[in-house]
């Protein structure tokens, strides 16, 4: 029997993924490491941490698996997206990584369309100027530590990072080179006008590779340290969306995802970047070759729940956390949540904007506010979905995965509001299987990844639509939509208090 791993280098752990050829989950291995929050709206990690955290990670795994380790064939990797990590010329780490989900680029973000125009920039990137993409942290780093950019050789993404580390090889790949506003998404190769434009020199711009590319194998110290052979191929990887969509088979027109994890997304495969959706939503290059994705962005998805637990409940776990959700009236019992604890992605990109409980009642319980808040966070999402139907996309099947298709209850939740069938796979494992898929396809196993997917996914479990939740849900999503205008003027008051 072969297999392969897949990383996945999240936001607050690593999770490595031992796959055999059946696409069966034969070991894992779970690692945490923190996130550093100086100041409001700051969040970094140290790049060091990924890489121990890994290498413990993979000893576990290693030193838990009975076959012959020269079977573990290949590995690939999912990553979060956007963080910013600088080397200078000896390949050292010039600061803390800039994550995905820091957003003190506000004023970077006014610049980037005021020197290069809106309209410009969507041609070229297909996205909009947020504070969580890569370009405007880069842009702070060259106003506000000037000395750290002179000295920057070459930027990486995180799981490029991680990589190098194991390889000694520097690339990235399209899927994440597409969130960093640098990349012309359509042409597939790095802007040299957005470069020129913001006196950024295009060779600190990263080799461009396919994510299912061979970069070569470990080295022999990360071999040694990790017990792994040094014959084990390395695999270029993709972004943790574009993961997370090959994970879930999103490989065809017509196929939708809904991914909660830290932060929550639905995504739509793309054939082409010729969509008609506008500027709310992304596009980004796909893991599978020549395909693209659009997505929209809840920031604090599954980050609402874990916050809610940890300032309201520490120390119980989620199973507790949950108990009797399903005893809970669609509503909350007239409790209502906006998800903007970091700000909003979609449809908003908003900052400033910040979270609320609207209709709070002496007779609340917390279990009202745990579904209050499943339920906000899933209005959240269905903004996105709204979006895509009304741009002529036909949603009425979704895959769920992450950490909303682990309760029964929150599918449920999902089928009513997002009025579509739920489908919870079989064996979910979220972008750590999409990178297992891509180290299997770039091993031989498959002719390609659509050929991995039908050996690798099954779907367990179908939620279908309840008619008088739909209708019920629908009355209280326009009530939710209406919460950001109602209170973003006082939010942009009271950021003026906030640490």
């Amino acid at each position: 029997m072969k297999y392969v791993i897949g990383i996945d280098l999240g936001t607050s752990a690593v999770k490595v993924l031992l796959v055999n050829q059946y696409g069966r989950v034969c070991g894992e291995a779970l690692q945490a490491y923190p996130l550093i929050h100086e100041k409001s709206g700051y969040s970094e990690q140290q790049p060091e941490e990924w890489i121990k955290k890994t290498t413990l990670a993979l000893k576990e795994l290693v030193a838990g698996f009975e076959g012959n380790i020269n079977d573990i064939e290949g590995i690939s990797f999912s990553g979060q997206m956007h963080g910013l990590v600088l080397l200078n010329e000896k390949r050292e780490i010039l600061r803390n990584a800039i994550l995905w989900n820091d957003i003190r680029t506000t004023a970077q973000c006014e610049r980037i369309y005021n020197v290069l125009g809106k309209e410009q920039l969507l041609q070229i990137t297909k996205n909009p100027a947020l504070e969580g993409f890569t370009l405007p942290k880069l842009l702070w780093v060259q106003e506000n530590e000037l000395d750290i950019f002179n000295n920057t050789h070459v930027f990486l993404l995180p799981k490029d990072y991680l990589r190098y580390r194991m390889t000694g090889q520097i690339h990235t790949e399209y899927s994440d080179a597409a969130g960093t506003l640098l990349l012309d998404v359509k042409e597939k190769l790095w802007s040299v006008e957005i470069c020129n434009l913001f006196n950024i020199n295009p060779r600190i711009c990263p080799p461009l590779i396919e994510s299912h590319d061979f970069i070569g194998t470990i080295t022999s110290q990360f071999a040694d340290e990790t017990g792994l052979s040094k014959s084990t191929k390395v695999f270029a990887g993709g972004a943790d969306n574009a993961c997370g969509a090959i994970g879930a088979g999103i490989l065809f027109e017509g196929k939708t995802l809904c991914s909660i994890g830290t932060s929550g997304v639905i995504l739509s495969y793309e054939q082409c970047t010729d969509h008609e959706l506008g500027d709310e939503v992304h596009c980004f290059n796909h893991g599978k070759e020549n395909a693209f994705y659009t997505m929209g962005v809840t920031l604090s998805a599954g980050h609402s729940l874990s916050w809610f637990k940890e300032t309201f409940a520490k120390g119980e776990n989620f199973e507790t956390l949950l108990h009797e959700l399903e005893s809970i009236p669609s509503g909350s019992h007239g409790l209502l949540y906006t998800p903007y604890l970091f700000g909003e992605r979609t449809p908003y990109a908003d900052a400033d904007i910040r979270g609320s409980f609207i209709g709070i009642d002496a007779s609340h319980k917390r279990i009202d506010f745990v579904r209050a808040v499943i339920e906000g966070v899933t209005f959240s999402l269905c903004e996105t979905i709204n979006i895509f139907r009304d741009g002529g996309k036909k949603i009425d099947s979704i895959i769920s995965i992450g950490g909303g298709a682990k309760n029964d209850t929150w599918l449920q939740i999902q089928a009513d509001i997002f009025n579509a069938v739920i489908m919870k796979l079989e064996n979910e494992q979220g972008p750590s299987i999409g990178a297992a898929m891509l180290a299997a396809y770039g091993s031989g196993w498959f002719s390609s990844l659509e050929d991995c997917s039908n050996k690798f996914i099954r779907v367990a479990t179908e939620f279908h639509p309840n008619k008088d939740n739909v209708k019920k849900y629908k009355v209280l999503f326009d009530i939710y939509k209406s919460i950001y205008t109602k209170t973003k003027d006082l939010n942009n008051i009271l950021k003026i208090y906030r640490k």
